[in-house]
């Protein structure tokens, strides 16, 4: 009997949507074969899979195509999560990241690109990382004292917002907020996610 083949993931290093899904994949221990894509030029198998054309897309063995970020998480988590990820969700604040925070992001980081006032955006966008901040002053995560779905899910995103005017970042007075982020990004769980790895070919 042939063995089962892994899933593939179509992801590219830097995106906070694939960050978050290689997260939930390796502390569930999931094993699977990671093709590192050009955003510039996708492979036809990935657009095969998924025409939207945006990472990550996981494509199970038996051919499912989950091509949403948090679907890759909850799916990799619902199969196995050992550090109880799953209890320590908090959908409304996830929407609220993926939603507005996500939009004032996108028009401070790329100001060109939207044509939009960037100052602005960041101002708007301040005002999510202070009600983080203030959530994480209960335990010092997001849904307590231990990292969960939440924490993995929001993380990559403020984790950009930070570093596009870092100086500025590390002026405000957030400090729950900023160990939380610095906590994160030390950790063996992100070094483990962002391995840097050539990029996948078809050929």
């Amino acid at each position: 009997m042939t063995p089962q083949a892994d899933p593939v993931l179509y992801s590219f290093r830097r995106c906070p949507y694939a960050m978050r899904a290689r997260m939930a994949l390796a502390v569930s221990g999931t094993q699977y074969e990671l093709r590192e894509v050009k955003l510039r030029d996708k492979p036809a198998a990935m657009l095969a899979a998924s025409p939207k054309g945006t990472v990550p897309v996981l494509v199970l063995a038996d051919g499912t195509v989950i091509d949403e970020s948090l679907d890759i998480m909850r799916w990799a988590l619902a199969n196995r999560d050992p550090e109880g990820w799953l209890e320590r969700d908090d959908r409304a604040l996830v929407a609220a990241n993926d939603g507005a925070f996500k939009h004032d992001l996108d028009r401070y980081k790329y100001p060109e690109r939207h044509g939009s006032e960037p100052l602005v955006h960041r101002e708007r966008g301040l005002a999510f990382l202070r009600q983080l901040d203030a959530q994480l002053a209960g335990g010092g995560q997001l849904c307590g004292e231990k990292r969960g779905l939440a924490d993995a899910a929001i993380m990559p995103f403020v984790r950009q917002f930070a570093a596009v005017d870092r100086e500025w970042f590390d002026q405000q007075p957030l400090a729950h907020l900023q160990l939380w982020l610095a906590n994160h990004i030390a950790s063996d769980l992100f070094d483990t996610i962002m391995i840097r790895q050539a990029p996948w070919s078809q050929s």
